[in-house]
């Protein structure tokens, strides 16, 4: 698999490896595509570099991962993101595309970072270090908060615990 073109794997000052610019990005940019492998829902795999895709995306009716394969499976959670993520599924090729576009400029040497806005089935305690950080690597809508178990409720800090 080619390098991507502008980023570099490096280890992160969030969590293992992550990946930084060696360029700068503008607003808007798209930073990147990502390369990866289609399950269905029902696959067994590791899918600890995921991205799912709902049902309600897909015309089955059930979530498809896209497994990511490429240096994109380094980018890290963050809070307060730099980048997102998009997804698109093309049925008549039976392909997943993913890319991430660039929320804010983005100078030479910062982290790659994206919300992973996990359901509260697969949530987790977050160390991304920003000053808004939720305290747990979940999606904050009130609904999903409130599935939460309590033991990472406790670590929800104040602005997700606004929206709940």
């Amino acid at each position: 698999m080619p390098l991507l073109d502008g980023l570099q794997v490096v280890r992160s000052r969030i969590h293992g490896y992550g990946v930084v610019t060696t360029r700068p990005y503008r607003t808007g940019e798209i930073l990147c595509y990502g390369d990866g492998v289609l399950y269905p829902a029902d696959a067994e795999f590791d899918d600890t570099y995921a991205l799912v895709l709902p049902g309600e995306d897909t015309e089955t009716g059930e979530p498809l991962f896209w497994d990511l394969v490429c240096q994109t499976r380094w980018f890290n959670h963050s809070c307060d993101p730099n980048t997102e993520v998009m997804l698109k599924w093309d049925r008549e090729l039976a392909r997943m595309t993913a890319w991430w576009v660039v929320l804010r400029d983005i100078p030479i040497g910062e982290e790659i970072t994206y919300d992973y806005a996990f359901v509260a089935d697969v949530a987790e305690p977050c160390r991304c270090g920003a000053p808004a950080c939720r305290g747990v690597i979940v999606d904050d809508d009130p609904d999903n908060l409130a599935r939460l178990p309590d033991h990472l409720r406790a670590l929800l800090r104040v602005p997700a615990r606004a929206a709940s």
